[in-house]
């Protein structure tokens, strides 16, 4: 059997390609106070969510994991964490997030962090790895009720820098806005475009460094700690340019280098160290993250 078709009739049978960007999508919260347990979880590829066992006497642990390997431009994640009333977890990330060279479209993150009155939340993602020619639009959004306590963090990582990659252009946006009972108290924003490099080499700029990490503490008490941060950077790598400050009553911690696997380590004895003195928990972080 045979058919023939006009040129009119093949132009619209003309196949349609999809589209190959993804929509992650991931949503966790924990309730129950002293006994805490999943009241939402909603996962959407390419993102899942995992629950391993947490180490003896620590929190309950969540994992996002990004199972395409990485971002591509026009590809979006979207991720939401909810600790509630009176109820302390953590969430962290499998490996670090990989963002690809785009053909022009940007990867869009963006995170909603929620912690309500009287809980503890720690937000622990591994690094962000951004590839040359990537374009990485990421938002931060953090909603705390007073009696709230949240420890907040970002690791970012320009280039393969155990391939000795450089970033030379591209886009990097990096956004935090912090809302504490509904009012705005911090914003933050860091943009990377045009001539990346000369923007990382120069002296008024990263000074050479390409792993940037960010660790922030948002609590009624955070100015309290201000001593305690300064402290545990103190004992860290030379290597790393490290400051502690307090802005509207939120604990900024910064780490830069060069070096990125001394930024890590750094970022892990701070953090393993803050929490232990504030909350009393465990001096550790999570197995996962020693992988």
């Amino acid at each position: 059997m045979s058919v023939v078709f006009s040129p009119f009739e093949s132009r619209l049978a003309t196949p349609h390609v999809p589209s190959m960007q993804v929509h992650g999508v991931g949503q966790v919260a924990f309730s129950g106070g002293d006994d805490p347990r999943l009241s939402r979880l909603y996962q959407h590829d390419p993102v899942r969510i995992l629950f391993p066992r947490p180490a003896q006497n620590d929190l309950p642990l969540a994992v996002f994991v990004t199972t395409s390997g990485g971002l591509v431009g026009g590809d979006r994640l979207e991720l939401s964490v909810r600790s509630e009333a009176a109820t302390s977890v953590m969430i962290t990330a499998q490996a670090a997030e990989k963002i690809y060279r785009s053909n022009g479209a940007d990867s869009t993150i963006e995170v909603t962090l929620t912690c309500d009155a009287d809980a503890w939340l720690e937000w622990l993602p591994q690094e962000t790895i951004v590839f040359d020619g990537a374009r990485l639009v990421r938002k931060t959004n953090v909603n705390i009720t007073s009696g709230g306590r949240m420890l907040a963090g970002e690791f970012l990582v320009l280039g393969r820098t155990a391939m000795g990659e450089t970033v030379m252009e591209g886009l990097v946006r990096d956004e935090w806005v912090v809302r504490l009972d509904g009012k705005l108290v911090w914003a933050d924003a860091l943009r990377l475009s045009g001539d990346i490099n000369e923007k990382v080499q120069h002296p008024a700029g990263f000074g050479g460094a390409v792993s940037i990490a960010t660790a922030v503490y948002i609590a009624d008490d955070a100015p309290d700690y201000l001593n305690l941060a300064r402290e545990l950077l103190s004992i860290g790598n030379v290597n790393v340019r490290t400051a502690a400050s307090v802005v509207n009553g939120i604990l900024l911690v910064r780490f830069l280098s060069s070096n990125t696997l001394a930024t890590r380590n750094d970022f892990g004895v701070f953090w393993a160290g803050f929490r232990s003195a504030v909350v009393n928990l465990p001096n550790l972080l999570p197995r996962i993250w020693h992988i």
